[in-house]
């Protein structure tokens, strides 16, 4: 439902995003524009959920070209699952620990 969180995984990893519902995107289909900041629920562990929304996440890591070595994943298959637990805080944009702020 338009405004749910839900997790979008595949084999690569998985993500919480939030829900817009719009007719101009076929059923069954989802877009995420930009994505977020990654902000893993469990650093260091590999699959953990970002809880950002850090589309990276779902696509592979080949460059573009040897020179650019942009990101070349557009599109992505991909599961989505409606979110039941608390939305988790989000923590990527706290300074990290052990420098003088």
């Amino acid at each position: 439902a338009d405004g749910d969180i839900v997790r979008v995984f595949n084999d690569r990893g998985q993500m919480l995003v939030g829900v817009r519902l719009t007719d101009d995107i076929r059923r069954g289909v989802i877009r995420v524009c930009e994505g977020g900041w990654y902000d893993p629920a469990e650093p260091g562990k590999p699959g953990t959920l970002c809880r950002y929304g850090d589309v990276n996440n779902l696509t592979t890591g080949i460059g573009t070209s040897k020179l650019a070595q942009g990101n070349c994943g557009h599109t992505a298959m991909a599961d989505v699952e409606k979110y039941r637990e608390p939305a988790p805080a989000v923590e990527v944009f706290k300074a990290p620990g052990g420098g003088d702020a």
